[in-house]
């Protein structure tokens, strides 16, 4: 059996932004009943020169939208980084979600060679739609989404392996 470009794509990032809401969600539970202002881990960062815990969301997100839409051969929508709130993170990737599942395998099957210019700060990249797809979209998603688990872990959020894998469906 061949994998699709979709089937390769849309439930692997769907699953993992899945698994980061209920993170996030985490997050807000520990917030509450140690009674931290939850402000403090969205700021969090592993390291001063990184992004905090809600860039790192907003990146995961970016990244999910964008590759759906550059492997349909379409351009990404733009939405503002403005969330301030867990619930509004939570609200994002659920948008993020419903944008991804919208697309049906054929809209981004046989994208394999479609190519795919991608604007970076350092400069544009130019990928073959499956070299963008597994080598920049996945692991970018898993670091973002690693990340943000590590943030929230650093800071006592009872959260392990599991709760960064969730269930294989």
């Amino acid at each position: 059996m061949t994998l699709s470009m979709h089937s390769a794509l849309v439930p692997t990032a769907t699953r993992t932004l899945r698994n980061l809401v209920s993170i996030l969600e985490k997050i807000a539970a520990h917030a509450e009943a140690r009674k931290i202002d939850p402000s403090i881990f969205l700021n969090a960062r592993l390291y001063p020169d990184m992004f905090p815990l809600v860039r790192q969301v907003q990146i995961a997100s970016d990244t999910v939208k964008g590759a759906v839409a550059r492997l349909a051969g379409q351009e990404p929508p733009s939405w503002a980084d403005t969330e301030t709130t867990i619930e509004q993170l939570i609200e994002r990737i659920n948008r993020t979600i419903d944008f991804a599942n919208s697309f049906q395998p054929a809209q981004i099957d046989g994208s394999e060679e479609r190519p795919v210019e991608l604007k970076m700060r350092s400069g544009t990249r130019q990928f073959t739609g499956q070299s963008y797809l597994l080598g920049h979209a996945l692991p970018n998603l898993f670091f973002h989404t690693t990340t943000a688990y590590a943030i929230a872990r650093h800071n006592g959020v009872e959260i392990g392996k599991a709760d960064y894998l969730g269930r294989v469906e």
